[in-house]
């Protein structure tokens, strides 16, 4: 049994520098409890803590193994976390729709795209891992009910179109099917219960947690204490911490609260914190992913980000002051967060970007009528129309756009290297649709580092914690400096899926 007295120890006599030497926020007083003395109110083969898709997804896969009694609890009082209302983007290779679209794509080609946007510090096993089972996650939510648009879409960053999206436009669509199925096969499903620790026997392995349960989000202590025994294994499947300001600026001191952000108000980190007081090795905390398809217009995720992330492809970012292109649109998050961040006045103030859509193109995507409902997004009648209401040098603007019409036309950008195969037949025209863009924070590429069996990694020894495991944005490092878009949801599903498979066979 590893001595976590002595790691406590440990990390409290580093000191301010070697905690932010870890990229870590100070440790408080740890939750964790030995089994010893506790009364459990609870029992089941699988504990799960999240709702999100890596949750849902292992309680049915549970299920499927034979696991008699899975519990899932929910903090928030609705199920489905943040993965409810993320864009409903689902990357995978080797899928039905690509060979009937005639798509050459593979594993490899996946993973190779996945690497270049993390920057040299993606974690490749997992990251194979991830894309050898997508397709079978794919299909796993089909079988719940899942539904997706006929078509295949290319998102930022990769090179070929592998992205399907749910016909509602958000995760609602893949995590509702879900939890209709996983009820369906058994799985008890609690909301209100916040998860406060572990309990762990003699021999350091978690075999349950402690819960307030009739838990207030807005009351962060209400509830009553309740423990529940997992007899197999403890799935933490709690999503990222993009909403806890006071964390996200430990690793980045510029993600202040006047910074937006794409997530649901639960995502606050409590669980991981925990994790890492258990020992958990804390991996890529810092890199923390803004998302250049948000509009300053609207709040959270809103319509705009769908929107953008459809029509980036046949659609041109455009800075104010200049009049012309600034960046790829569909180069990777990162990239493109980034240079829209660059796109300020005279005095330094942020100047948000716009980016301009053929209206007839745009209106294929059904956000664009709430775009336009809502006034986050505007039609105009002609290039000199937008440069007026714009204040944009209208000679350069029409400039640009008549470039870029001729890069539609010969397949080639030769501002930024856009791949244009999805643009073909698309030239700008009139009438046109705009957007505001500005960067809000999205994802957390960093938290608890774990292996190809969603097993959490113990940062003293190297091994697994036993019968603890991680799936889903809790998890880090995956995806190294930047995640490419519809990236989250064949990883949240798949590490769910092998969670359930190593627990069950452990």
């Amino acid at each position: 049994m590893v001595d976590k007295s002595g790691r406590r120890s440990f990390i409290k006599g580093l000191g301010a520098a070697g905690i932010t030497a870890l990229a870590m926020p100070v440790m408080a007083q740890t939750n964790t409890e030995s089994a010893a003395n506790i009364k459990w109110d609870k029992t089941a083969d699988v504990v799960i803590i999240g709702s999100g898709f890596a949750a849902l997804a292992a309680s049915i896969k549970a299920k499927q193994l034979g696991a008699t009694d899975v519990e899932i609890f929910e903090k928030m009082p609705y199920f489905g976390g943040n993965s409810a209302i993320n864009g409903g983007l689902f990357a995978a290779p080797n899928t039905p729709l690509q060979a009937k679209e005639g798509v050459k794509d593979s594993i490899d080609t996946m993973v190779a795209d996945q690497l270049k946007s993390g920057r040299g510090i993606a974690d490749e096993p997992l990251l194979r891992h991830i894309a050898s089972h997508a397709a079978e996650a794919l299909q796993m939510t089909i079988d719940a009910g899942a539904e997706y648009h006929p078509y295949l879409q290319q998102l930022g960053g990769h090179s070929v179109a592998r992205t399907y999206q749910t016909t509602v436009s958000c995760g609602a669509g893949i995590t509702q099917p879900l939890l209709k199925y996983s009820q369906k096969l058994g799985v008890k499903t609690n909301n209100r219960a916040k998860f406060i620790g572990f309990v762990q026997d003699d021999n350091g392995k978690v075999i349950g947690v402690k819960l307030l349960t009739g838990h207030h989000f807005e009351d962060p202590n209400s509830g009553k204490v309740t423990y529940v025994k997992a007899n197999k294994g403890v799935l933490m499947a709690t999503g990222g911490f993009a909403q806890n300001i006071k964390l996200r600026m430990a690793q980045d001191p510029t993600l202040t609260n006047e910074v937006g952000c794409t997530n649901i108000p639960g995502t606050t980190g409590e669980a991981m914190l925990e994790m890492f007081r258990l020992g958990a090795t804390p991996v890529h905390l810092a890199h923390i992913q803004s998302g250049p398809w948000a509009s300053p217009d609207e709040g959270g995720f809103g319509y705009v980000s769908n929107y953008s992330i459809f029509n980036f492809p046949h659609s041109i970012a455009v800075n104010l002051q200049t009049g012309r292109r600034f960046m790829n649109e569909i180069a990777d998050r990162k990239t493109r967060a980034d240079a829209e961040l660059r796109c300020r006045d005279e005095a330094g103030k942020p100047q948000p970007p716009i980016m301009i859509t053929s209206y007839e193109d745009a209106m294929e995507h059904p956000t664009c009528k709430k775009v336009l409902k809502y006034k986050v997004g505007w039609k105009f009648d002609s290039i000199a129309d937008i440069a007026k209401h714009y204040g944009i040098p209208a000679a350069e603007l029409q400039k640009q756009v008549d470039e870029y019409n001729q890069y539609v036309r010969t397949g080639e950008d030769k501002q930024f290297g856009k791949a244009m195969a999805m643009a073909h037949g698309k030239e700008l025209r009139a009438p046109f649709t705009v957007v505001r863009l500005w960067p809000k924070v999205h994802y957390c590429q960093g938290g608890v580092q774990i292996n190809t069996n969603a097993e959490v990694v113990d940062s003293l020894t190297g091994q697994p914690i036993p019968g603890l495991y991680a799936a889903g944005e809790v998890a880090g490092g995956i995806h190294g400096v930047s995640r490419l878009g519809s990236c989250s949801i064949p990883e949240c599903l798949v590490m769910g899926m092998t969670a359930a498979n190593t627990l069950m066979n452990a």
